[in-house]
């Protein structure tokens, strides 16, 4: 039989604000002790009255509890009840010091006050105007949070992104929400298709809604580039849709039709231009349908490919022999052959592109085609995708190396980059390292910005994998055939004692590695079948091995690469192994808890979205180095840069003892764990081991059975990204394109 239990919540012990999910320790009515009640609540804060509805049970691992079928909350109305309530951070600028102090000058009134007169909050010892402003704000923001909590619970939707739509919508969300609540899953980032249409549904939106049908449209192809294509076959996103939705066929083609007038969405179709080979004999002539975006990056592009390709070189005339000659006598070294020709190319393509392999002799090619370009008072510039990549290039040419953002000059007040067309950087020869991480839209932004006249000599290992974005930039343009390109192929002399160099190309090569002999090389394979023994190994490893006998930093200078990010041997479980091994809890003071993760001071994070404003880019890596309660702050170095998350931000970053092998991309770290295992076993892919093995600079350990080793090896990944950059790259005019809606086209 149901029993009804009130009192004051003193601590709350879990939220999850996805679907509500909590347990409180509570004072209750009639009880000595605290009591343990679990239950749901949108929004549930320390201090609060509870009513709850439901009975005792005994949980085997935790003992009695209450469950409740129904918890209500109100505000508290002791001073004893408020004190706490303002203590618990619910308000920015009020921790339990202030909370207090309020509390003793205003005793009940103080909710009031905070509500209806926060002015006088003056006469609190302490509390300034500015304070009280941050107090209004963030009390106002609350009070319409905790309404859009409240309302999308009520419809059964979980409520973490509340704060992300309050911000978004303003004032009047819950009115735009009710008036298309498939807007949630453009405007706000976090929320999915299905949560919307969850939602749409409840609110009465016909199944077979016109908007229905379009949102899910959109998000068809929106799942598509997230998984690396730029557009999608016709027929495939109908289908898709089709099955998503339950809408026919024909109503999916109507919301097509619709979006191309709206100039949401574009279809292309590769026409093969008379005398000219189709680049893919897969490439049909099938329409692919592209999000806007994405289509006018892809045709930007390739119109800017081609136009740096033509026209004249920058370098004067120059004897190559001479060249090679002073530029080998300059560096100390004799160049192989194939290197030769890489220079070579490089004085004589507008456009070139060098490929290879660990080893082969890439940054020293580099470095050459600098030095000549200067030794003729032209001007050069560097970049790389990400931070860690710039300042790698950076270090092996002895040249200034920037990320792409920063070269590109992102200006945050007017959001978007300084650098393009109309402002173009100021160099003769542009050099790109990593260029396997470009997707198109950082790709084509860019090239938008590089002068007609310069050079531009594009680096990459074509073997890693694709970039995290949508396309396959690198890949495409080497088999285009319309860009010079030199790959290298033979490991150098002083690289080829490496076993990780070793490793690297024979997994390239569909071979297992051979594991170094213990204690006399830099990379291993240490077998373990169970996850158990794969966890406990990696743990030792990571926390006091390798520290000991390399003399290296567990949190800066070690890092696992996992396959994948589910599973007990996958990104988030070991994440939180590692956490606690490295950085244990050390009081509610240094931690806090935001979408599932519990982040503490000096904590390793990853950046998980492109933040503009932040200057923080997907995969930036960085370490937590406080968090402040009171105004709900958490602060992140990134780089020798500090950084502020309000915590309702934090689902922005993720812990980072452990990275997908795919976040890796671009990135060297001294040493690499990999766990390897038949629980990855739709990720063991050729590609992905390698690109993981050439992560590490002087250690590299895999820990995992033989069998996932041979799968991995032996499988090549035979997916493909749809794209029609390579087609439109071999097309006499980059436009070429039967039926695009695109008024440039």
């Amino acid at each position: 039989m149901a029993e009804t239990l009130t009192g004051v919540i003193e601590r709350i012990t879990f939220h999850n604000l996805d679907n509500g999910y909590c347990v409180l320790r509570v004072q209750a009515r009639g009880h000595r002790d605290l009591v343990t009640v679990v239950g749901n609540l949108s929004q549930v804060i320390a201090g609060e009255f509870v009513e709850a509805v439901g009975e005792w049970q005994v949980d085997r691992q935790h003992g009695q509890q209450f469950k409740a079928t129904e918890l209500r909350t109100t505000p508290p109305h002791t001073a004893s009840g408020i004190e706490k309530y303002l203590g618990s951070g619910l308000v920015k600028g009020v921790g339990p010091k202030y909370a207090a102090k309020i509390v003793e000058v205003f005793g009940e009134r103080t909710l009031e006050v905070i509500d209806k007169a926060p002015t006088m909050l003056t006469q609190v010892k302490g509390i300034g105007p500015k304070r009280i402003e941050l107090i209004r704000e963030s009390w106002k923001q609350n009070q319409a949070v905790h309404k859009i909590m409240t309302f999308l619970q009520s419809f059964g939707i979980g409520t973490a992104r509340a704060v992300r739509i309050y911000k978004q919508y303003g004032e009047n969300a819950i009115e735009q929400v009710r008036q298309n609540p498939y807007r949630l899953s453009t405007d706000i980032w976090g929320v999915g298709f299905r949560t919307a249409d969850e939602l749409a549904l409840k609110l009465g939106i016909p199944r077979d809604s016109p908007k229905r049908a379009q949102a899910a449209v959109r998000h068809i192809l929106s799942e598509g580039s997230s998984n690396g294509h730029v557009g999608l076959p016709e027929a495939v996103v109908i289908e898709q849709t089709v099955a998503l939705t339950q809408i026919a066929a024909e109503r999916i083609a109507e919301a097509i039709e619709q979006l191309r007038t709206e100039d949401e969405i574009v279809r292309d179709t590769p026409v093969k231009a008379a005398g000219v080979r189709m680049v893919d004999d897969s490439i049909e002539e099938q329409p692919l349908l592209y999000l806007k975006p994405l289509f006018m990056a892809e045709l930007g592009l390739a119109r800017s490919l081609k136009v740096l390709r033509e026209g004249g070189h920058p370098l004067p005339e120059v004897d190559m022999d001479k060249a090679l000659a002073w530029v080998e006598k300059k560096m100390g070294i004799e160049f192989a052959e194939r290197q030769r020709e890489a220079v070579r190319q490089a004085v004589t393509n507008k456009v070139l592109v060098l490929t290879g392999g660990p080893g082969t002799g890439k940054t020293t090619i580099v470095r050459a085609i600098i030095d000549i370009f200067a030794a003729k008072n032209l001007k050069v510039g560097l970049c790389a995708p990400t931070g860690r990549a710039a300042k790698r290039l950076s270090e092996s040419t002895g040249r200034e190396a920037k990320t792409i953002h920063r070269l590109l000059e992102f200006d945050a007040g007017i959001g978007t980059f300084k650098r393009g067309k109309e402002n173009p950087l100021e160099l003769d020869l542009l050099v790109v390292d990593e260029t396997s991480m470009l997707d198109v839209v950082l790709a084509n932004q860019l090239l938008r910005a590089v002068p007609p006249w310069a050079c531009l000599l594009l680096v990459g290992d074509r073997d890693q994998l694709p970039s995290v974005g949508a396309g396959s930039v690198l890949a495409d343009v080497i088999d285009s055939g319309a860009i010079a390109v030199v790959r290298l192929t033979e490991v150098q002399r002083q690289a080829s004692s490496s076993w990780i160099v070793r490793a690297a190309h024979a997994v390239n090569n569909g071979q297992e590695p051979e594991s170094a002999p213990v204690g006399h090389g830099d990379f291993y394979f240490v077998e373990a079948d169970e996850p158990e023994q794969v966890i406990d190994r990696i743990v030792a490893m990571v926390k006091a091995r390798i520290p000991a006998k390399f003399g290296l930093d567990p949190f800066k200078d070690v890092q696992v690469l996992s396959p994948m990010n589910k599973s007990e041997l996958g990104v988030a479980n070991l994440n939180r192994v590692l956490q606690e091994a490295l950085n244990p809890g050390r009081g509610p003071q240094n931690e806090v808890m935001r979408f599932g993760v519990t982040f503490r001071v000096g904590d390793k994070v990853i950046q998980m979205k492109n933040n503009y404003q932040r200057e923080v880019f997907n995969g930036d890596i960085g370490r937590v180095l406080g968090i402040d309660a009171i105004d709900q702050l958490l602060t992140a170095e990134f780089d020798g840069r500090v950084v502020e998350y309000e915590f309702s931000d934090l689902d922005e970053l993720q812990l980072a003892f452990t990275t997908s092998i795919h976040k890796s991309q671009g990135s060297e770290y001294p040493a690499v764990v990999i766990p390897l295992h038949g629980q990855h076993f739709i990720m063991l892919q050729r590609n992905l081991l390698y690109t993981a093995i050439t992560r590490g600079r002087k250690l590299v350990a895999v820990v995992g059975s033989r069998k996932a080793l041979w799968r991995a090896v032996n499988t090549s990944d035979q997916s493909r990204r749809f794209s029609l950059l390579k087609w439109r790259l071999q097309q006499p005019d980059a436009t070429a394109t039967r039926d695009a809606n695109d008024p440039t086209a």
